[in-house]
């Protein structure tokens, strides 16, 4: 429809320059001694538009000849660009299919074409490194960084490639180039300083991260509880290093119970067993906790008359936990409370059989001249240790060599 807009117009402007060529009844004189020349005056308007446009025509050509190498120089720098930008799709591509030999190729020809020369250096350092090829992984990264912001692309990847060939302390080491730390950065700094077993580190960190809110609360915690689990045992080596370490410790660790169920074991292997149960008490006054609790008669002080008052105590606020009856019944066992601590043990086994109260009941017994019944109760103990063996293995045995 639009080319027959523009045809219509045409074919009325020349029939409008028709009519007006009719009408003219001028004309031209040009003199130029001892010439003299006459001229129609719609002629000399021929004439003259046909100047004009050969003047534009020759114009424009002499134009194009001397812009010529330019314009070849522009045309071959487009079409390497766009080479150049081919390549490289080629090579995310590439690389996001798995296919890190192509990938590798794509990008290092991208790179010496000039596109993207710090991404594609690290593109082609990622497949490397997805092919194990670390030599060449080393070397495209070491020559990946052109301008001072790439700098920061460089080490990330870097830092991530080492960790992932679990180079953890080479990875900090990158990591402590970087003049600044964002999210990212700091996620693979705690990671590496997991691997590296640097507690103390870890836990300086996670201030950050959970100011950033990069992992969930509950996550958060759970990085936090270990690290100070594993810290105390590095701290168990010297009773004063691991009571002052403890000290200084936030209230709310201390009373976690995994947290206080390792500072009792460790204080009990330091031979400080009334540290050991002084934790157990202050966690369990906190927050009830029945895998904490067994640890109570584990390591026994003096004052064992005073642990069995406060262990009979708990026990009116939870009469049916079977640890306590079970850690009741040792107590007075340890002070030789027979019929008591029968009474605790069965109780404990009536609640919830366990091949620790079986061995212990079996324990009194033997001590207490019933050979035949604690003989049952050793047998009862290794029928649940051994269900709980085949429970843990999936049923499967081994075969026979």
């Amino acid at each position: 429809m639009r080319w027959l807009v523009w045809l219509v117009i045409l074919a009325a402007a020349a029939v409008a320059l028709t009519l007006a060529a009719r009408m003219g009844d001028g004309y031209v004189l040009v003199v130029v001694p001892p010439w003299r020349i006459d001229l129609s005056l719609n002629i000399a308007i021929l004439i003259g538009a046909l100047a004009i446009v050969a003047g534009y025509v020759a114009v424009r050509a002499a134009v194009v000849t001397v812009t010529m190498p330019a314009r070849v120089r522009a045309f071959q720098q487009r079409r390497a660009q766009n080479k150049a930008r081919a390549t490289f799709a080629e090579a995310l591509r590439n690389f996001f299919e798995g296919r890190f030999g192509k990938a590798e190729r794509a990008a290092k020809a991208a790179r010496e074409l000039g596109e993207q020369p710090a991404l594609s250096g690290v593109l082609a350092a990622r497949s490397a490194h997805g092919m194990r090829n670390f030599s060449a992984r080393d070397d495209y990264i070491a020559r990946a960084a052109t301008t001072s912001e790439d700098e920061q692309l460089r080490l990330i990847a870097q830092a991530e490639m080492l960790l992932e060939e679990r180079r953890y302390h080479d990875a900090l080491d990158v990591l402590r180039r970087m003049p600044q730390k964002h999210t990212a950065a700091l996620k693979l700094e705690l990671r590496a300083q997991q691997l590296a077993r640097n507690w103390e580190q870890v836990l300086q960190l996670l201030p950050q991260l959970e100011k950033r809110k990069v992992f969930e609360p509950s996550a958060v915690q759970q990085i936090r509880r270990h690290a100070y689990i594993e810290n105390l045992k590095r701290k168990a080596l010297d009773a004063q290093t691991l009571r002052d370490y403890w000290g200084k410790m936030p209230t709310e660790q201390k009373r976690e119970a995994r947290v206080a169920a390792t500072a009792a074991q460790c204080f009990a292997s330091l031979g400080d067993c009334a540290g050991s149960q002084r934790i157990i008490e202050e966690a369990l006054q906190a927050q009830w906790d029945s895998g904490l609790l067994g640890l109570y008669a584990e390591c026994l002080a003096s004052d064992v008359t005073g642990q069995l008052e406060r262990a009979e105590r708990w026990l009116e606020t939870h009469p049916r936990d079977a640890v306590l009856l079970l850690v009741l019944g040792r107590l007075c066992s340890h002070q030789r409370l027979w019929g008591k601590a029968q009474s605790y043990l069965e109780a404990s086994l009536s609640i919830e059989p366990t091949h620790s109260a079986h061995l212990e009941l079996a324990r009194l017994l033997e001590q207490t001249g019933k050979p035949e019944p604690a003989a049952a109760h050793y047998r009862q103990a290794l029928e649940l240790t051994l269900a709980q063996i085949r429970q843990l293995g999936g049923g499967r045995r081994r075969p026979a060599l």
